[in-house]
């Protein structure tokens, strides 16, 4: 009858003939727990792949499910949604935000009061968002409440083929898109000033519009650019590579995922050359640890402006410290963002 061998006696034997050959014997605990930290490491790197996929994919979805006619289904309760015709076939949807201390007022009312409010002295931004999306995105409403409690009205476009708007999205349409905005804003704003501010992809429509605006004879009364590069071509400058190729080089399908209306198009949006041309006040916001642009993206744009102004007042640069985890699109949440505007739209004054 053959003796039973239990597991623990088998270790041992085991362990034994190793040491009679010669040979050290292994430390089986070590190596099971081995084991399960790749098993785990493995499984957090596939858990890691799903979110980078899973993440962009559900932000989408959300977004798409918002119906962008009704900010109010969204806690907008001062904002009215409007489309404009700036070309015949294009259909650009553009969301209103009056100043919040007229939230109360603007309860109920129609397109027609809300063009009126324009006129009531306070400052004016047009919000010109980067290269996904739409108008709905929580750090684009971040902004526009951020200029709203400051006092300000807000306009955000969805440029065509962004969001509900129809059309073709070209770099000759987006600017259109934009320049047919500005217009319609002053005919109805009197003496208000009318701002600009541009984010990401928005920064290049913004210094290009700006340019076009300077042939007609015309410029904006301020420009901001948040986390802005240097030019929108898809090939390497002196500084950084085209901070939107990287992710398309280290993960293929992304694009798949982006949900980008302007994938594959041949964009300049030279801001590098259109801010040597401009001498409106400007003032650059930047994150320390912007992802997608480099910090030094934006002190070459404030090196370019400020030596083409020729002037330190005229030119601010504001750098968000990177311990601060703002990233490419949260800069509305710093505190200080409101004091820093504030002070912006005052040096407009003087």
């Amino acid at each position: 009858m053959k003796k039973r061998i239990n597991k623990s006696e088998r270790k041992f034997q085991y362990a034994g003939r190793l040491q009679q050959s010669g040979q050290k014997p292994k430390d089986l605990n070590l190596h099971g727990r081995s084991q399960w930290q790749w098993t785990w490491t493995k499984m957090g790197l596939l858990s890691l792949c799903i979110l980078s996929v899973s993440i962009p994919l559900l932000l989408h979805l959300f977004s798409d499910s918002i119906d962008l006619s009704r900010p109010s289904d969204i806690g907008l309760n001062h904002t009215i949604n409007m489309y404009l015709t700036p070309e015949e076939g294009v259909r650009v949807g553009v969301w209103h935000t009056v100043p919040e201390h007229r939230w109360k007022e603007a309860q109920g009312k129609d397109l027609d009061w809300y063009e009126k409010a324009l006129g009531d002295g306070s400052p004016i931004f047009i919000y010109l968002h980067g290269n996904r999306g739409n108008r709905s995105a929580p750090h684009r409403i971040g902004i526009a409440n951020v200029l709203s409690a400051v006092g300000y009205h807000v306009l955000v476009l969805d440029y065509r083929g962004f969001g509900d708007s129809t059309g073709e999205p070209t770099e000759a349409g987006l600017c259109t898109d934009v320049l047919y905005l500005y217009h319609w804003v002053k005919a109805r704003s009197g003496n208000s000033p009318v701002c600009v501010w541009g984010h990401s992809l928005g920064s290049g429509v913004a210094s290009t519009t700006a340019v076009k605006l300077l042939v007609q004879g015309k410029q904006f009364d301020g420009i901001i650019l948040e986390g802005a590069f240097l030019n929108a071509r898809m090939e390497t400058n002196k500084l950084t590579e085209h901070p939107f190729t990287w992710i398309y080089w280290k993960f293929p399908y992304i694009q798949y995922f982006l949900f980008n209306p302007l994938k594959n198009k041949d964009l300049n949006l030279p801001t590098d050359e259109n801010l040597q041309k401009i001498q409106t006040p400007l003032m650059i916001l930047h994150a320390e640890d912007d992802h997608l642009v480099p910090f030094a993206s934006a002190q070459e744009i404030y090196r370019i402006a400020k030596k083409a102004q020729n002037s330190d007042e005229h030119v601010k640069l504001v750098r968000f410290d990177g311990a601060l985890g703002y990233l490419h699109n949260g800069l509305y949440k710093d505190p200080g963002l409101p004091n820093i505007i504030r002070e912006f739209m005052q040096s407009l004054m003087t």
